[in-house]
């Protein structure tokens, strides 16, 4: 994540030095499937302890978001949700409420209730064989978010039909992650970078003299390399890609990122990452830009304030790959010289 190269800029004919990370303070924790963790300066370890308090925070958020745990608060409440309401905890309530609005403003590109497709498509791997149109089909027609009620009065969850299930995989890392600032800020802790799994990131503060924590961008089709650093300045980054992730069924390789309008794998993209001032939204802007694409995602980051992205489509000659750059500032994005 710090050890970025050189880029050569080719209008100045001069070489341009990408920031350098200094030594960190690392603290980390297992918690949704992949490791959260915590950077500070190597010069503040007297803030270790606050941080390690605020990052186990992390496990109760999980306990609260999961639907892999049976009887956790979202397991419930997708089982009986269709017969009555269900009152939220406030944090379970508020998370599902920036879910199901990131998919209405995402014209669905980004859908919450698209657990069954997941299903589908994570059995169809186990057994090498393509789901049929019917499957496919059946499983889009369980539910979506317009049959989903939340109401703001004792924070009420409702299903207008069953088979309907909210699952918080796209957005529920970011949402942690901005519930760690909070806490970070409680503590007084004020410079880190954070990340869940890698793939989602929330900075703040500096870092040895920068005004923000360098982060790297790995190339989609050679995932040892670097394509780009970006110097992160209280801002949040998520990168969703197909470029590892992917998998082959019947000699076709797939995406693991589904376009729940179609209910088949997203296809045309091989990665996006996504800058925006919160994780939450970043998580699911990049899911949302993956699946909506190129044209979709500059409309987006034109109307949204404080959203940027850089999208990584198939390379059209050879290995040689062509990012699209949406909105992220010259002085923030720097490109390898072998990515």
């Amino acid at each position: 994540m710090t050890t970025p190269g050189r880029e050569h800029n080719a209008d100045a004919g001069e070489s341009i030095e990408i920031p350098r990370a200094g030594d960190t303070l690392r603290l980390q924790t297992r918690a949704m499937a992949c490791q959260f963790a915590v950077f500070l300066d190597a010069s503040r370890p007297e803030l270790l302890d606050a941080a390690s308090e605020v990052l186990e925070s992390v496990h109760d958020l999980e306990s609260l978001m999961t639907v892999y745990r049976q009887g956790s608060p979202l397991s419930v409440a997708n089982e009986v949700a269709h017969l009555k309401a269900v009152p939220l905890d406030p944090v379970l309530f508020d998370v599902l409420h920036l879910a199901c609005q990131m998919a209405v403003e995402t014209e669905g590109c980004f859908d919450p209730t698209s657990g069954p497709l997941v299903a589908l498509w994570r059995e169809a791997r186990e057994q090498g064989e393509l789901p049929s149109e019917e499957a496919i089909e059946g499983a889009r027609l369980r539910g979506s978010v317009s049959d989903v009620e939340l109401s703001s009065e004792g924070r009420l969850l409702r299903y207008e039909q069953s088979g309907v299930q909210l699952n918080l995989g796209g957005i529920g890392k970011g949402f942690a992650l901005d519930r760690l600032a909070l806490g970070m800020t409680s503590a007084g802790v004020t410079d880190y970078l954070a990340h869940g799994g890698h793939s989602s990131l929330l900075a703040r503060g500096g870092h040895d003299d920068h005004s923000g924590w360098p982060v790297g961008i790995r190339n989609p089709l050679f995932p040892t390399r670097r394509l780009a650093t970006v110097m992160l300045e209280d801002k949040a980054l998520s990168t969703s890609g197909s470029g590892v992730e992917g998998y082959r069924i019947a000699g076709r390789r797939f995406s693991d990122i589904l376009d729940p309008r179609t209910g088949w794998p997203a296809e045309g993209m091989l990665s996006v990452t996504v800058l925006a001032d919160t994780a939450a939204e970043a998580d699911a802007l990049s899911t949302a830009f993956f699946v909506g694409g190129v044209e979709f995602a500059r409309a987006c980051c034109d109307n949204r304030p404080g959203v940027s992205a850089m999208l990584v489509p198939p390379p059209r000659r050879g290995q040689t790959l062509e990012p699209i750059v949406c909105g992220v500032p010259d002085e923030v994005l720097f490109f390898e010289e072998d990515g």
